[in-house]
């Protein structure tokens, strides 16, 4: 059975899932536009021949998705036909290199931004960062800079963007930060990066402290340097045993 705006009947399989996919490839195509109020819940369920708690539980991911939103008295709006997760999955399928370039942008910016937005309290999060990844390194000299040091650099590196108090930046860079530890750790194993050097980290705090959008930039892109110019190293090593 299919409605007249596209919709099918849902499967065997999670009716839920089959219901958000169904849902969001209209909202995709423009079956509704964005500020349009969609069909009830009863109405969909009956088009895609399921029960209305499936229904409001794929429409409550969906606004969770920020796609959908619902207004109390009301009924569910669209808010956007682009779905964010699509995106995300975009992202995931990129190559170290195209996540990398991405994330050393949002980070170089955020140090400009950090250099004239700061705190005191920022500035002693990033220190006490680096701190623990300090105390790590003397202990586990062995795994440097590799397993034994990521969660605690990230942590470095996500004060550094929140510092720029810009919560849309912090938003997209939680994602990238994540996203490109486990793209190296799935290519090369964190065995073939570079270890991490603590001195260019408090390099860039010293340039963000110093209020230097510029000091701050340049540290920020010459602690990048080495991890982008081993995954080229990494890259081309690939391409020549192929």
């Amino acid at each position: 059975m299919t409605g007249n705006d596209g919709l099918q009947a849902a499967g065997r399989r999670s009716l839920v899932d089959a219901a958000i996919e169904q849902l969001r490839e209209q909202l995709s195509a423009g079956a509704w536009p964005v500020g349009s109020k969609i069909p009830s819940e009863h109405e969909l369920a009956e088009r895609l021949q399921v029960g209305r708690n499936t229904v409001r539980e794929a429409i409550r991911v969906l606004v969770h998705a920020g796609m959908l939103v619902s207004r109390q008295g009301e009924g569910t709006f669209v808010r956007s036909t682009s779905d964010p997760a699509a995106v995300l999955r975009g992202v995931q399928r990129s190559g170290v290199r195209d996540v990398l370039e991405v994330r050393a942008a949002l980070e170089a910016e955020a140090a400009r931004l950090a250099a004239v937005r700061h705190t005191p309290q920022d500035i002693a999060r990033m220190r006490a960062a680096l701190a623990r990844e300090a105390e790590v390194l003397a202990a586990h000299p062995e795994r440097a800079g590799r397993e034994a040091t990521v969660e605690h650099d990230l942590e470095f590196h996500t004060a550094v963007v929140e510092a720029a108090h810009n919560p849309a930046l912090t938003e997209v860079y939680r994602y990238f930060g994540a996203s490109v530890r486990e793209s190296m750790r799935a290519a090369f194993g964190d065995h073939e990066m570079p270890e991490v050097v603590i001195a260019t980290h408090e390099e860039l705090v010293a340039a963000i402290e110093s209020g230097d959008p510029e000091r701050s930039e340049a540290a920020c892109r010459a602690l990048l340097a080495e991890p982008s110019a081993a995954v080229e190293q990494l890259l081309a090593a690939i391409a020549a045993r192929k």
